[in-house]
């Protein structure tokens, strides 16, 4: 991400920086790759160290389903119940040493704790719903389509402004970062991205909160979640500058890259990670060959295993596709169109689909979760 300021800063880092009552503001650098990264400096009116109380953690690690065969599996997503609670709703469905992909439909938010995904980068992918994330940084307000993007160690509340929400949430042990093909090397985002900094909402930074109390915290780390109480409220932050800090970018300012014939996934790339890769599937025209073929060429994905989460419209390579529904498609076997969609799709115009993919390079694992909304009949779809 580029540079970015909110509130009162002094003119140079590291130097006294006093509150009207002559007292230090304290001083935090916040960084996840070490010294050597990007990076941001927060100032709070208290120190954000102050604990008052320490909990025992709650084990939280997904539970790997003992399901043997190597196939292609179908999730129907939206038979996860809601749950009221924020951090109850998250069910891990997939998942492997780089990345976790819950589902949740949480009712409510985060309105009496404050939570810190301490092991991973968070994509919070809004399916259904809008509301508030509001964090360290200042508050972000999300709707539909957006993607909410949140470094780890990031304190933040989330709550939603009803009770229908639907999220996709995929989290990753390596920073997410925009692609680097798509930055020059100031780190702009060039003229071919699709996507430029204009599209990026960065979180706009409320009055400091100055209160004593007991502040109930969950930490995420290690896959346990630790309560804590800490005495001063978190959201005291009086200014901050720096390249690291949560944003917004909606999929619907995806800018689609076309061509004659049938592209590549890579040109729907949004964000990558050392472990993945995520893309934005957006309404688009199709190419303008005069014998090409709109439906995507069959393929073997040997190298990665291929998400695809279905969030609207009409799928003219799938057949029975449904809201929040997810495909999984492992390395090692080929896997394309549906019998009848190939031939069906010459002469079409243009679609409506709107998806997100997950392509990870290492295995991955289903959950017990996955099981019990999985459809056991998806891998003979391609039958005629």
């Amino acid at each position: 991400m580029h540079y970015h300021s909110e509130g009162k800063i002094p003119q140079k880092r590291h130097t006294q920086f006093r509150q009207p009552n002559g007292t230090l503001y304290s001083e935090e650098l916040f960084s996840t790759e070490g010294f050597h990264d990007k990076y941001s400096i927060l100032y709070h009116i208290n120190p954000p160290t102050r604990i008052t109380q320490v909990g025992d953690p709650i084990d939280v690690a997904p539970v790997k389903a003992s399901n043997k065969e190597l196939k292609h599996r179908c999730l129907n997503g939206f038979k996860v119940a809601p749950v009221d609670d924020y951090l109850e709703s998250r069910k891990v469905v997939l998942f492997n040493n780089d990345c976790r992909m819950s589902l949740a439909a949480p009712k409510t938010g985060t309105r009496d704790y404050y939570f810190k995904n301490a092991d991973c980068d968070e994509v919070i992918f809004i399916h259904k719903g809008s509301g508030t994330l509001q964090t360290n940084y200042g508050i972000l307000k999300f709707s539909y389509g957006d993607y909410v993007v949140v470094p780890r160690g990031t304190i933040y509340q989330i709550n939603f402004d009803t009770e229908d929400n639907r999220l996709l949430i995929v989290e990753s042990t390596a920073p997410i970062t925009t692609p680097q093909r798509y930055r020059s090397e100031y780190g702009q985002l060039m003229e071919h991205s699709p996507f430029c900094e204009r599209d990026i909402v960065k979180p706009t930074l409320p009055e400091p909160i100055d209160e004593r109390g007991n502040f109930k915290f969950f930490i995420k780390k290690k896959d346990k979640l630790y309560p804590y109480e800490y005495l001063d409220h978190p959201f005291d932050v009086v200014g901050w500058d720096g390249y690291h800090y949560p944003y917004i970018f909606s999929i619907h300012n995806f800018e689609p890259i076309t061509g004659r014939v049938h592209q590549p996934p890579p040109v729907h790339q949004t964000f990558d990670t050392k472990g993945f890769v995520i893309c934005s599937f957006v309404p688009r025209l199709y190419d303008y060959h005069p014998l090409s073929i709109p439906a995507p060429y069959f393929h073997s994905n040997i190298d990665s295993d291929e998400v695809l989460y279905y969030v609207d419209g009409d799928f003219m390579s799938r057949k029975h596709v449904e809201q929040g529904m997810i495909t999984l498609h492992p390395g090692g076997i080929p896997h394309g169109p549906h019998p009848g969609t190939i031939e069906k799709s010459i002469g079409a115009k243009g679609t409506e689909e709107l998806a997100v993919m997950v392509d990870t390079f290492s295995p991955l694992f289903m959950t017990k979760d996955a099981v019990s909304i999985e459809d056991p009949s998806y891998y003979k779809s391609w039958l005629d």
